[in-house]
């Protein structure tokens, strides 16, 4: 199971003198080869993320696995963390430069090279390491960095984690120790891709499009599918850092556009979409229909309540309100629960619950029970979307949509926001909409039922259509998402109503798409 042991007992004594990072050295300078600089800006709610080399230099990475060992061993974790890396160019630089920093924290370094997301954290069982940390920027464009990292598998890190880890990093409190190491793993990668499928084949032939944007999943999604016995349809399969096509991220239209094209010129059965690091999964049916996450969320859950009838399915915040008012799942006796947006808040709730699964709009299916461990997975989504087929061989993918209570919904619109100003003017956006409604004001023309304030500001009519504007965790953004019950009209005369607020707002920009 092991690789090679390329280095081992690197072990620095605790005179080592930690740096305290700065937040802004200028590039090509001798400060910034030598000093660690970190934008605060980069901790984020449940994980990290800068724009390399503006916002965090190698050395700012080398102090973040300084703090990360530190924070380990401050929670009593035994020493033991698996590293992964996406494919972006600069990728494995910003690796070795954060297990420079883990090694100096005294911990043992198991490098299983590059991967997609939810491949490290299956490391963390495979390996039965208590500590994971994975070199991505998830879906955002080139330029971004990042780690995800988790001490409790199948958790990641949340707003309590990120917090002490920021103030153990930009203070300086790193505590170096001896006994660090480092060893190349082999053999994660086929062990994971045999757990996806086991034994599993499909009885129904099923064509696929499977789009992967030239990102991580590239290595993946097409040799998940074959060993499934699915025929696979080629979207961008071809490793290149470069996204020549698009930016992989199964939530953006233009994807979504360029998957919807490639069923209509195929014939496949849907398409399958994934984002840059492999844990979310985005869908469109066999008439080049986009079906958004939260909606096929449904149409999985419809399914596994026939299987596990009473069980509770989490949801965030920007799904579907048809988790709690599906005639068919009220049927099984399904229990629907609304959550924080955001992948560590989710897998934290599904865990919590005992939830079978959870279920996000950005196309994160958190799935548990029998059925995963709970973490994020888009590779795992996608198994379980052919097995799902597989129990319905009559059935076309537009059939299970057009399955589905009818709703009218927007995508995930981004309003840009800076980091430093978008939880502050949230504040004030959420203050003016709770204002509305105790006014007795309309939206659409419709009273306003409630303001779900959990996450941002849900508000809910009395015909269960509903707007929400809440913070990204991952951008300088607001996000802005509709869903009317009863047209297109009124879902576009909610966004109105919601963005005439929003532009009371100057620090409010442009979005990155819209209706």
């Amino acid at each position: 199971m092991l690789g090679i042991q390329v280095s081992s007992n690197f072990n620095l004594e605790a005179s080592l003198t930690v740096t305290k990072p700065n937040f802004d050295v200028t590039p090509n300078t001798w400060e910034f080869l030598k000093d660690p600089m970190i934008k605060p800006t980069g901790f984020r709610e449940y994980d990290a993320r800068w724009k390399y080399p503006d916002e965090i230099n190698l050395p700012g990475m080398t102090a973040l696995g300084l703090g990360i060992g530190t924070q380990m061993r401050k929670h009593g974790l035994d020493p033991v963390i698996a590293v992964g890396n996406d494919y972006r160019d600069y990728s494995v630089t910003i690796k070795q430069a954060l297990v420079i920093g883990l090694m100096q924290a005294g911990i043992q370094v198991k490098d299983i090279g590059p991967c997609i997301t939810p491949m490290a954290y299956f490391s963390q069982f495979h390996l039965d390491a208590p500590a994971v940390a994975m070199v991505t920027a998830s879906h955002n464009p080139n330029g971004w960095t990042g780690v995800k990292m988790g001490f409790q598998r199948p958790l990641t890190h949340g707003p309590d984690e990120m917090s002490e880890l920021k103030d153990i990093v930009l203070e300086g409190k790193g505590v170096t120790a001896p006994g660090g190491s480092y060893e190349i793993v082999d053999g994660v990668f086929d062990a994971y891709m045999d757990d996806l499928v086991g034994d599993f084949k499909m009885s129904r032939k099923l064509k696929v499009v499977c789009a992967t944007g030239n990102g991580t999943a590239s290595a993946f999604g097409p040799l998940l599918f074959e060993r499934l016995g699915v025929e696979v349809v080629p979207s961008h399969n071809r490793l290149d850092y470069t996204f020549p096509h698009y930016n992989p991220n199964p939530e953006a239209m233009e994807m979504l556009h360029d998957m919807s094209n490639s069923v209509k010129a195929s014939g496949a059965d849907f398409a399958l979409g994934f984002d840059g690091d492999g844990d979310r999964c985005g869908v469109v049916d066999d008439e080049g229909e986009e079906i958004f996450a939260d909606k096929f969320g449904v149409i999985m859950a419809r399914d596994l309540a026939k299987l596990y009838p009473g069980s509770t399915f989490v949801a965030d915040v920007k799904s579907t309100g048809l988790f709690a008012s599906d005639p068919e799942l009220q049927k099984y006796d399904i229990k629907a629960d609304y959550w924080k947006t955001g992948h560590s808040h989710m897998k934290r709730r599904v865990h919590a619950l005992g939830a079978l699964a959870g279920f996000e709009k950005s196309g994160h299916y958190f799935l548990a029970g029998d059925i995963g461990r709970g973490y994020d997975d888009g590779m795992r989504v996608a198994v379980e979307i052919c097995k799902l087929m597989d129990r319905n061989p009559d059935m076309k993918m537009s059939d299970l949509r057009k399955a589905l209570p009818k709703t009218w919904s927007t995508p995930t619109m981004s309003p840009y926001c800076a980091d430093t100003e978008k939880y502050a003017v949230l504040d004030r956006l959420v203050e003016k909409l709770v204002a509305k409604a105790a006014a007795g004001d309309t939206f659409a023309g419709k009273a306003i039922k409630e303001v779900v304030t959990v996450n941002g500001a849900r508000v809910i009519l009395e015909n269960g259509s509903w707007g929400l504007v809440r913070a990204s965790s991952n951008t300088p953004n607001l996000v802005v998402v509709i869903e009317s019950s009863e047209s297109e009209a009124e879902m576009r005369a909610i966004f109105a109503e919601i963005d005439a607020v929003i532009r009371t707002e100057p620090l409010v920009g442009d979005y990155d798409q819209t209706i």
